[in-house]
């Protein structure tokens, strides 16, 4: 009755996040290098042969750079919307695509993985649920503004990873040009602290064991203030910061009934 989750990255610079179990597992999102991919899940003792699929959340850099070389290499199915491959900026050409469909779960071996539309500039963005063993993992990141999506499936999760982009008086006063301030803030860009947390405090359930604070900007934001914001709120929930330039350790998600 549990599951195994990790980020192998996350932030502008490369986002890739891991769920699975003893036999298999998924990577959502593939923004960082094949050979990047491949030495953190080995310094985590985890095989890339275990996961059997790559789900893409939309079509950005930050989301796709690696996905070619990594899932040809390991001969993995690709699932993305026909949206966002359309979109992409890198050749698809020779990989294994497969489309899903918004509230239509998809099996990957014991693990079901749900795609469902959220808020960004992106052609068909999707936020995904992975599910196994009796345990729901969210991966909540690149979202402008929280919808019911979002709290639908924020309420039945046992872990997540929830962006904490930015700090909105940073932002404001920073040196990021007005549009730029605009497109990040403008419910189609990404969450500030002050949307996660109360999504948080208005939606996280009692048997919540872990969150992972994700796609943290390195301007607009600082570990420390987002800790020191989210830690009296916590309760029996682990808060980590999944950071910018490695993996996080890998941590083991069990049911409330355990």
């Amino acid at each position: 009755m549990q599951l195994f989750i990790t980020s192998l990255n996350s932030g502008s610079n490369g986002n890739c996040y891991y769920v699975g179990n003893e036999q298999e597992a998924v990577l959502i999102d593939a923004g960082i290098s094949c050979r990047e991919t491949e030495r953190r899940m080995h310094r985590l003792g985890l095989s890339l042969r275990t996961v059997k699929a790559i789900f893409i959340s939309h079509e950005h850099s930050d989301h796709m750079l690696g996905l070619p070389k990594l899932a040809q290499k390991y001969q993995l199915p690709v699932y993305i919307t026909r949206p966002t491959a359309d979109h992409s900026r890198v050749s698809l050409t020779g990989l294994a695509l497969r489309d899903f469909q918004p509230y239509t779960p998809v099996q990957i071996g014991s693990l079901m993985v749900t795609g469902f539309p959220k808020y960004h500039d992106a052609a068909d963005p999707h936020s995904f649920m992975v599910s196994g063993n009796g345990v729901n993992v969210g991966v909540f990141t690149d979202i402008g503004a929280v919808c019911e999506h979002v709290i639908t499936h924020f309420k039945q999760c046992h872990a997540a990873f929830l962006e904490a982009n930015y700090d909105e008086e940073m932002l404001e006063n920073g040196r990021y040009p007005i549009f730029l301030k605009r497109r990040i803030r403008d419910g189609h860009g990404h969450l500030s602290n002050q949307q996660a947390l109360t999504l948080l405090l208005d939606h996280k359930p009692a048997y919540m064991s872990h969150l992972l604070l994700a796609h943290m900007s390195k301007d607009n934001n600082c570990p420390q203030l987002t800790t020191a914001l989210f830690t009296p709120h916590m309760g029996n929930t682990d808060l980590i910061i999944a950071s910018r330039q490695a993996e996080t350790p890998l941590y083991r998600i069990m049911t409330h009934l355990n």
